[in-house]
């Protein structure tokens, strides 16, 4: 063995610092590399409370001879109050200084110091912040151990996650609100540090919709086990080390949800201007959990496929039969999301489920709209800020209204002076309305108003420009893109880092 890796203590060289997983609790899953590692130190570390009870020590406690040395480091707080002049976190930091000052000493004296970590060190243990003080200055290594979360799975004997299946690790103390982000938009998660953060965590799961899903485990292979549903776990008896599982949602039962009759339920869900990155928390959530997916094809093929699911696509131009489907499919039992691109409520899929489903034949249906980020809005993110004062929004579209409305409301907006945002300008049936709205503005705007042409944003083609009014081009214009013609008051500059930027200031001039 190299001289500064000698184990004995007597060597001219430092010492070697391990950080040693031991598992979830049961001594018997402790790995053969621990065990060896625990065998030739010198020193033995491990972290407790005050009460001095260290769960690390008992986990190894029969390969702990009466030659070594041990280093109890024993945290000045936990939950409690501290009236150290840096609150809870100063108090630890200085007690993490202080430990690693420990066991440098020991290190500088060549003796081989194991520090031992329930689960594994580097996944929420006590370990890295010996780790991050002391690697860099001595020979370490870290042996890696079986997590709780592993430890947990395998007592429920469920699978945690599979195929494309994403799993979200999270630790209880999070706020309740970012809790309940999370876990409404991810396939599969295990939620760590329960105790005192139980009340907290079950409002979560039951906020995202998840709460029927959920498992819950405590003191994962340890003596006093316990394993339930997280719903009919009693808070007052929750201990710090249990962790909430959501398992697998592949081939799982699939709790139906409580609305209607038949048990079925249509969720209008928005998917943003292009992909994944445009979702919201609440929409992935929707989206994972329906039986069924129903919309225009182009918009389903940004979700991602799912085993188990059912695809329903169709053409654009079918909305109100594409949403008596949707309904037909609640009305006998299944979980339905309707997909649409953008915000569903803006020229798009909700107000067609509202007006079927507002027949007596789907009275009992239940039916949520869940929000998107719209076109407009992603458009004017990518421009600047267009859209910073009064905004009107308006299709140019006259297939399901007439050309003189359209010419109407597009007069009334001019002569207010809001900025208006222009949905639906073109298609290959349509050439001409983005010539006749320009024509029709330039009688109450300057030539020289900034116009944002937004395509494909959040798309593999993303366009965003800014053009003058005056010189808009119809040809340049299809019902990829959407346009923002600014008010009077719009701003278009330059900047000194050659991005162009449009913006509506928030104050109006008082004249």
């Amino acid at each position: 063995m190299p001289e500064q890796q000698r184990t004995d203590g007597t060597g001219a060289g430092p010492g070697r610092l391990y950080g040693v997983g031991l598992g979830p609790g049961d001594p018997a899953l402790m790995t053969v590399r621990a065990v060896q590692i625990i065998g030739e130190a010198n020193v033995v570390a491990y972290h407790s409370a005050r009460h001095g009870r260290s769960i690390a020590r008992s986990i190894a406690a029969q390969h702990i001879r009466a030659d070594h040395i041990e280093e109890a480091l024993v945290y000045p707080v936990t939950t409690e109050t501290t009236d150290h002049p840096g609150g809870y976190r100063g108090a630890l930091d200085d007690f993490y200084t202080e430990a690693a000052a420990r066991l440098a000493a020991h290190l500088d004296a060549g003796r081989t110091v194991a520090v031992l970590a329930e689960g594994d060190p580097l996944f929420y243990g006590s370990y890295q912040h010996m780790h991050k003080r002391l690697a860099d200055r001595y020979d370490t290594e870290v042996i890696p151990g079986v997590t709780s979360v592993s430890a947990a799975a395998a007592r429920l004997g469920t699978p945690l996650v599979e195929a494309e299946e994403v799993l979200t690790i999270l630790p209880g103390t999070l706020p309740e609100e970012e809790l309940t982000a999370r876990l409404a938009a991810t396939d599969s998660a295990v939620v760590m540090k329960l105790g005192r953060t139980f009340p907290a965590v079950r409002r979560a799961f039951e906020a995202s919709g998840r709460l029927s899903e959920a498992r819950y485990v405590e003191r994962a292979t340890m003596a006093g086990e316990r394993t339930g549903d997280l719903a009919n776990t009693d808070a007052d008896s929750v201990p710090y080390f249990a962790v909430a599982v959501l398992p697998s949602r592949i081939d799982a039962p699939r709790p139906a949800p409580a609305a209607g009759p038949g048990g079925g339920e249509v969720v209008v869900v928005g998917t943003g201007p292009a992909g994944p990155l445009w979702l919201t928390p609440e929409t992935r959530g929707a989206l994972a959990a329906a039986d069924d997916l129903v919309g225009y094809t182009t918009y389903l093929d940004r979700v991602p496929v799912r085993p188990g699911q059912r695809r329903h696509g169709s053409d654009n131009k079918v909305e109100s039969e594409r949403a008596e489907f949707a309904l037909d499919l609640a009305r006998r039992g299944r979980r339905v999301a309707v997909v649409s691109g953008g915000d569903p409520g803006v020229f798009a899929m909700a107000t067609a489920v509202l007006e079927v489903a507002s027949q007596d034949a789907y009275a009992d249906i239940a039916v949520r709209v869940l929000p998107g980020v719209t076109a407009a809005n992603a458009a004017a993110a990518k421009a600047g800020a267009p859209l910073g004062h009064d905004y009107a929004t308006i299709s140019l579209s006259d297939r399901l209204k007439p050309w003189e409305v359209i010419a109407a409301r597009l007069r009334a907006a001019a002569s207010a002076d809001l900025v208006m945002a222009l949905y639906n300008p073109g298609s290959r049936s349509r050439t001409w309305q983005v010539g006749k709205a320009r024509d029709l503005l330039l009688e109450h705007r300057s030539p020289d108003t900034p116009v944002v042409l937004g395509r494909d944003v959040g798309g593999p083609s993303e366009s965003v420009r800014t053009v003058r009014l005056a010189d808009l081009d119809p040809m340049e214009v299809d019902m990829r893109t959407i346009l923002i013609v600014g008010s009077s008051q719009t701003r278009w500059v330059q900047r000194g880092d050659g991005r162009q930027i449009v913006w509506t200031p928030r104050r109006y001039p008082e004249d």
